[in-house]
Parts: structure tokens; C-alpha cells; sequence
């Protein structure tokens, strides 16, 4: 299972990424590649997976609250009457 550490302080230094996802490695490795003075690829081990690291500028992190049952009803009837299917994972 894919797994990602992220490495923050208040200084200046930049955040240090640890991932072994195969879709965040993509993009670092094309951020890494379009903009190397914001984004480098440090070290790679097959065990450890990938080591960036990025100014702390091109990171953001969200902390969201659940939606109500009330909204999720609301966004429900929105989409089926505008046509919108939901994809649902079945686990």
C-alpha cells in the first residue's frame, strides 16, 4: 500500500517528501523536471521509495470538515437533477 511522509518545520528549509506512491512521485518528478530550483528528486530506494525535496510554497495541505447528511442530501438531489451519476467504490 502506498504511503507518504511529510517532513515540515518553520524555518526556511524546504519540505522533505518520502513517498513511495506511484501517482505523487509522478507529479514531483514533473514539477522536479519543469521547475528544479522549486522541486528535486534527492534519493530513490526500491525499499523507501522517493525522496523530494520542495519549497515550501507548492505544498498545500486542506483540513476539511465532513459534510452533513443534510448537505450530502442537498448535493445528491442537485446532481441527479442535473444528471450527474456518482461513482460509487465498493469495498
Amino acid at each position: 500500500m502506498p504511503d507518504t511522509e511529510i517532513y515540515y518545520n518553520q524555518s526556511n528549509a524546504p519540505m522533505l517528501i518520502r513517498t513511495n506512491d506511484p501517482k505523487l512521485i509522478r507529479k514531483l518528478n514533473v514539477l522536479a523536471a519543469d521547475f528544479p530550483g522549486l522541486c528535486k528528486l534527492t534519493e530513490e530506494d526500491e525499499i523507501c521509495g522517493s525522496y523530494f525535496e520542495v519549497d515550501k510554497r507548492r505544498i498545500s495541505i486542506h483540513v476539511t470538515r465532513p459534510y452533513s447528511e443534510e448537505r450530502r442530501r442537498r448535493q445528491s438531489q442537485w446532481a441527479k437533477e442535473n444528471g450527474i451519476q456518482s461513482v460509487r467504490t465498493i469495498k
